[in-house]
């Protein structure tokens, strides 16, 4: 299916049959899973209809006007942006026809199984071990800084299965059960107050071989479709203009004029003049992504949103002066779903700091633009063809 009309005539006929005023909310989500216009671009029978990736916009235009519920993509972005396409990519028929649909109704949340205290940023330096018994593996270690673990239902997870190997190719990437009695969740209190991320520890949990995606020892390639498509959902979100941390600094300079001095404005528009360019760039790279893959672009993305979020919500606080220094509340609770515009100006500074950390550092994502962008030599890395179980730790 390649034509605007006819998705839209696809998106009447489901109203008709599905009115959303009258259906409920759940069942009006599997329906239009079930018709294909949960993402077109995903096969026949996958909530797809094998339509090009730029006719979403059509769907959801239509349902949008038409009042049509939709599945909270914030609360489930983790499965949307990183886990979803994984699936497609790497699962077998069987894992893509059980996971996708409750996934993208909302049903099941999905969390990410990949950091841990001992690799730092060096992922492939991780250590979990998942160790082949009969049809299962089993699963122990320790992964750190894990969003939405104490509401999720299933996470993606990557785990040692030969230490004998260099750290690339010894690596496993599975589907985990997060009700499994051997996994438990502690929340991880940040500066913000809240606990929005946890540790998750992993004592003898069985996952079934079915559950594994790609091959045995080829977890860091299927790992890469992930994090470039979670670099992607972090820094290349759809926002409008003045959309997203510009947008609160600049109603806040339009209704505050007491506030304002010559050198908060011009600074003040040159973030403005960046959060743009930033807006327009991430234009272009989903427009890439009607042709394939993300790739590296997606790095970049996220190195500039981190920067700037933090750049413009330190520019916030100056601004409001004695009152940016205020911080509404510090009550310790664990949010279902990331904000990172949320609350007040204070929040929104000491999260952003996070954003630099998070999806990838920036010190990572420097290389990652270095070397496969811009084509640059690569680092020096003596441990790329040293077993993981002989790396200095």
């Amino acid at each position: 299916m390649t034509d605007a009309d006819e998705l839209r005539s696809l998106v009447r006929r489901l109203l008709d049959e599905h009115p959303p005023a009258t259906t409920d909310r759940t069942d009006f989500l599997k329906a239009r899973f079930d018709a294909g216009l949960a993402w077109v671009h995903y096969p026949v029978g996958l909530g797809g209809l094998d339509a090009p990736r730029a006719l979403q916009t059509v769907v959801d235009a239509e349902l949008a006007a038409a009042g049509a519920p939709d599945n909270d993509p914030r609360r489930i972005g983790i499965g949307l942006g990183m886990a979803a396409p994984t699936l497609l990519a790497h699962g077998s028929d069987e894992v893509k026809r059980r996971f996708l649909r409750p996934l993208w109704v909302g049903e099941e949340v999905w969390c990410q199984l990949f950091s841990e205290p001992g690799a730092g940023s060096d992922l492939a330096a991780l250590g979990t071990r998942a160790v082949k018994d009969g049809d299962d593996w089993v699963i122990d270690g320790q992964k750190v800084w894990t969003s939405s673990a104490h509401v999720a239902r299933w996470a993606i997870l990557i785990a040692r299965t030969d230490p004998d190997a260099p750290k690339h190719r010894g690596i496993t990437y599975f589907v985990c059960d997060m009700t499994d009695p051997g996994v438990e969740v502690r929340p991880l209190r940040q500066i913000t107050g809240e606990a929005e991320f946890n540790e998750v520890f992993l004592t003898g949990v069985r996952i079934p071989d079915a559950h594994r995606l790609g091959a045995t020892g080829d977890g860091w390639r299927v790992a890469q479709t992930t994090l470039m498509n979670e670099r992607v959902s972090i820094g290349g979100a759809r926002i409008p203009r003045e959309g997203g941390m510009i947008g609160k600094v600049a109603t806040t300079w339009r209704d505050r004029p007491e506030l304002r001095t010559h050198d908060l404005h011009r600074r003040l528009l040159d973030l403005w003049v960046d959060a743009e360019v930033a807006r327009l760039t991430g234009e272009r790279l989903r427009q890439q992504l009607v042709a394939g893959q993300p790739g590296p672009e997606g790095s970049a993305m996220k190195l500039g949103f981190a920067r700037l979020n933090q750049a413009i919500s330190g520019l916030e606080v100056e601004l409001l002066g004695e009152e940016g220094l205020l911080y509404g509340d510090w009550t310790m609770r664990r949010p279902e779903l990331v904000d990172f515009t949320g609350r007040d100006a204070g929040y929104r500074y000491l999260r952003s700091k996070g954003n630099s950390i998070e999806g990838g550092t920036t010190e990572v994502l420097l290389n990652i633009v270095a070397e496969r962008v811009l084509g640059l030599p690569p680092e020096p890395r003596n441990d790329k063809d040293v077993a993981w179980k002989d790396l200095a730790r």
